[in-house]
């Protein structure tokens, strides 16, 4: 029986600790799934965060979980209408996509439906996950941007009305929407996650991650993503680990808030780390940010060719602009930017060798105000552009009490290693 404590307050739960009652029957999936149903039908018309729900379908999924299906057993997960869903109509942000209904989950879907999940709707997306804004409001203050383009499933971990949700990324599409909302992302190393059934549009820099509220929360749709049970198991670091902060050359662009973060994660860090210290990149890297642009460019102009040439003018204008830029980059580059990629990747692996994570911005400062745009993904790129697994930690406040933090960024493959040096410093940041 389910002690009136937790009974009145099922919603307030972090993923982990959810999952722990969950297991030791202290709470139902029936008592969760209504919980997380009356927040999105208290806060949903103001945040905006949903493109689907369907609570029948959710009240009915978590009655008939009477047995422990796996890690994510009886959670309630967001999924960005990007993922295809066979029980619920997936746009990906467009019109043009309006009541479409896949004949199959997408991989990452089924693997989190398999692993105990219970889908509890779709999250807005931006049009095709580029900048045209989706409806979604920041849950924190209204009139400031959630971010872009996983808007919804940040939005609706950062309100509490859902413990996990599933986005992707492709410039800043994760981290940024974590930074401007107050959560924690995950974006796993490239080629980690499987993404069939996922709306493709570049296939060198898509990648799939999620939402939590801490790092062991992300560390849950991690391990049933990756197929990787080891990181569900996050103990506490033997040694504190060697941390390398990196401004990147685009430094001079964050503002006071990011400024104040990484006064305070350096004076928090540095009597406790084993070492901490400046970490200038390569210097004979190319500009990471321009060859992201050119490669995401050239990419979704393909990846995009039926609704881009189909279709038009119903993209958006600025989506419009942008893929017949990429359609005008000739193919002939495109093997060169693949190459100054490999060759960058390899010389920012080297970077490892002295230390196990890097400490970076995740985005300029606070979520920008007004509902126009979705901010600047600008300390995103180059990390996505490498395939570097990269986790967002809020962990202070700025000016006007939005939630601000840095990035822990690691080497390619090495995921577990940076979720436990990512919890070590997200634990000694918040204390």
């Amino acid at each position: 029986m389910l002690s009136p404590s937790i009974a009145a307050r099922p919603g307030k739960f972090d993923a982990w600790q959810a999952a722990r009652l969950l297991a030791r029957r202290e709470l139902s999936a029936v008592d969760l799934a209504r919980a997380c149903l009356e927040r999105v039908a208290q806060r949903d018309c103001e945040v905006q965060a949903f493109a689907h729900v369907d609570p029948d379908a959710v009240l009915a999924q978590a009655r008939a979980r009477a047995v422990d299906a796996g890690p994510l057993h009886s959670l309630l997960l967001g999924v960005k209408d990007l993922f295809d869903t066979v029980d619920a109509p997936t746009a990906y942000g467009s019109p043009i996509y309006a009541g479409h209904r896949p004949a199959a989950d997408a991989a990452a879907v089924a693997l989190c439906r398999a692993a105990g999940a219970l889908v509890l709707g779709k999250t807005v997306t931006t049009e095709f996950t580029y900048f045209h804004r989706g409806a979604t409001r920041n849950p924190r203050h209204p009139d400031h941007t959630p971010g872009g383009s996983s808007s919804g499933s940040a939005a609706a971990v950062a309100d509490r009305r859902l413990p996990l949700a599933l986005d992707t990324q492709t410039a800043g599409s994760s981290i940024r929407p974590a930074a401007y909302c107050g959560v924690v992302a995950y974006k796993p190393s490239r080629g980690r996650v499987p993404r069939a059934g996922v709306k493709s549009l570049s296939e060198t820099l898509d990648a799939i991650g999620g939402f939590g509220r801490s790092v062991r929360d992300v560390a849950l749709p991690g391990a049933v993503l990756a197929g990787n049970a080891r990181l569900l198991d996050l103990p506490a670091l033997g040694a504190a680990p060697r941390i390398g902060l990196c401004r990147t050359p685009r430094w001079p662009m964050a503002d006071d808030d990011t400024a104040r973060a990484w006064d305070q994660d350096h004076t928090t860090l540095a009597p406790q780390a084993a070492a901490l210290t400046d970490v200038e990149p390569p210097a004979d890297l190319p500009d990471l940010v321009a060859l992201q642009k050119a490669v995401m460019a050239f990419e979704m102009s393909r990846a995009l060719s039926h609704d881009r040439l189909v279709h038009r003018p119903r993209p958006s204008g600025r989506l419009q602009a942008f893929l017949d830029e990429g359609a005008a980059i000739p193919g002939t580059e495109h093997p060169a930017h693949l190459a100054a990629t490999a060759a960058a990747q390899r010389r920012v692996d080297t970077l490892f060798d002295e230390i196990e994570v890097l400490l970076a911005p995740s985005a300029t400062g606070e979520a920008p105000a007004g509902l126009a745009a979705t901010g600047d993904p600008l300390f995103c790129r180059g990390w996505t552009l490498l395939g570097l697994p990269c986790i967002h930690l809020p962990f202070t406040q700025g000016r006007l009490g939005l939630l601000a933090g840095l990035q822990v960024v690691g080497r390619w493959g090495q995921d577990h290693p940076l979720l436990a040096a990512a919890q070590w410093t997200h634990e000694r940041l918040i204390r």
